[in-house]
This record gives C-alpha cells, structure tokens and sequence, in this order.
C-alpha cells in the first residue's frame, strides 16, 4: 500500500510538469536551447554576402600594394601624412590601410552585418515561423546581434592582418614610422596598432546598433543598411561645419579618427575616451529602442 511518503514524493515529481504546463510550455524546453549560437554562426557564414564581405576584406591590401606599386611615388595628399610614409613597412602600410578604411569602408561592413540580419528574415517571410518554433523575441534578437557583432569584429581585425602580411611581403617589416617623424620598434608597434583595432570596435557599436534598430524596423535589409550609412554620412556632413562649434562633440562620428593620438610618442586618451563613451551611450540607447519595439511588434512576415 503506498505510505503517505510514497504520494508526496509523486506529487514532487509532477510538480515541474504542472509548472511547465502552467507556463504553456512543453516539458524540458528551455529558451537557452533555442536558436544556438553556433547555429546562427553557420547560417550567417554560408550566405553569400558574408563571402563577398570578407573575401573583398582579404583583397583590399593587395589592391593598395597594386596602387602603390603602379604608382609614381607619394602624392602627398588626403591622408595626414601616412600616404608618404605607407610603403615604409608593414605596420605603415596597416596604418594606410585602416585609416582609408576607417571612413566609409568599415561602417559599411559593419552595418551590413547587423542591418541585414532581422530584416533579411522578415524578408524571406521566415521571422514569423522563427518565433513560432517557440524562439522568444528578446533570445532572436540577442542571438542575431551577438552573432552580427562577432563578424564584424572579425572583420575588423581581419583587414589588418592581412594588410599587414601583405605590407610585410611587399614593403619589408620595419619599424613603424610616423608622420611625426617617431620611430617605434615592432613590439611596440603591435600594441598600438591592437589598440586602434580595439578603439574602431568600441566605436563602430554605434554602426551596429544604428543598422540593427533600423533592421528591427523594416522588412528591407537594403533599406536597413543603407539608412544606416546615411545617417553616419549625415553625421560626418554636419562634423564638417565648423560653425556648429561645440555642438559637433556630440555627433557620434566626431571622434571616428582620434585614434591617430596613439601615433604620438606619448599617447593621448582623452579624445579617443570621449569617442567610446558617446558610441557606447549612443548604442545603449538604440538597443533599447530595438528591444523595445521588436517586442510589440506584430509579426506578419
């Protein structure tokens, strides 16, 4: 006969099943095994527009090499000296080539990859079977953005490599030379160049965030990414105008080349602190609008 024990501790068992079932879930599911992170890691690499992004990223330094090698010597403008001391090794050439980049280049892989990842699924009409898989809204979006800020970072520290592999080949692997006249040994070199790396990541966020709060919104991933470029654009436009005074230092783009203060023999932190400090506020403020309204939208795509 069952001791009064025996039904207590069937009564425990079925407890996580009365609760799964109170919550209108199925026993066993958790939202953390939903959509994995590798999964959308694998997704992200198969498409085409990863491919292209980053093989374009690879062939970058060899078209500058090209140039440079065809060439008839320093033209001696539109960069701040670091065209003149570019094929000067392989960590001046690594200069060139993000500083080329910084502008235009970089916001756009950057704000391919997180404009294009909600809005190419609404487009394809497959969000809505995502969320009935049952993927809960924040865990999509926390996925997509995760995994569109890893190829991008990945991006970012791929260019360089290579530019500097490709420098290194071509132009030797001198100690860099900057266009204050410095000297520093490779060692040295090195770090500074992983901390302008490290500071274009902290400040292209804001990239990021802008593309995926409009990606969030549309059901056009063009219209996602290309909104986003043109607003860091419209951004860099008003920069330009000196007559807005101070008003400029809050536009997010205003410090996008203040990573130029680690070539000084003693580096400077105070602009580039300023930079990551708007990009972050910035960034947090959008991801909370993303959130916020992915959160009440009505799914029909």
């Amino acid at each position: 006969m069952p001791t009064r024990g025996t039904h207590q501790g069937i009564q425990n068992a079925a407890a996580p099943s009365q609760e799964h079932a109170a919550a209108g879930a199925a026993a066993g599911f958790s939202t953390r095994r939903t959509l994995p992170l590798l999964v959308e890691v694998r997704r992200q690499l198969t498409r085409r527009r990863t491919q292209l992004t980053l093989g374009f990223l690879v062939l970058l330094p060899f078209l500058l090499v090209g140039a440079f090698k065809l060439g008839s010597g320093p033209s001696g403008r539109g960069t701040p000296g670091l065209v003149d001391v570019a094929t000067a090794g392989a960590a001046n050439f690594t200069l060139f080539t993000l500083f080329v980049a910084t502008g235009f280049l970089l916001i756009v892989v950057f704000a391919l990859f997180a404009g294009d990842t909600v809005a190419s699924e609404a487009s394809w009409s497959s969000l809505r079977y995502l969320l009935a898989a049952p993927i809960p809204r924040a865990h999509l979006l926390s996925r997509k953005l995760v995994v569109a800020l890893l190829f991008s970072l990945f991006a970012l520290v791929l260019l360089p490599v290579v530019a500097y592999l490709a420098g290194g080949v071509f132009f030797g692997w001198a100690p860099i030379r900057t266009p204050l006249g410095t000297t520093l040994p490779t060692g040295e070199a090195l770090v500074r160049l992983a901390i302008i790396v490290g500071y274009l990541a902290l400040t292209l966020v804001f990239v990021s965030a802008l593309a995926f709060v409009l990606s969030v919104w549309t059901d056009a991933p063009l219209g996602a990414v290309g909104g986003a470029v043109l607003l860091v654009i419209v951004s860099n436009i008003l920069d330009a105008v000196t007559a807005l005074g101070d008003w400029r230092n809050v536009l997010p783009t205003h410090y996008s080349y203040a990573w130029t203060d680690v070539l000084s023999p003693d580096i400077s932190w105070d602009q580039m602190a300023q930079g990551v400090l708007w990009s972050l506020g910035y960034s947090l403020v959008l991801l909370t609008l993303a959130w916020w309204h992915f959160d009440r939208k009505d799914i029909v795509s």
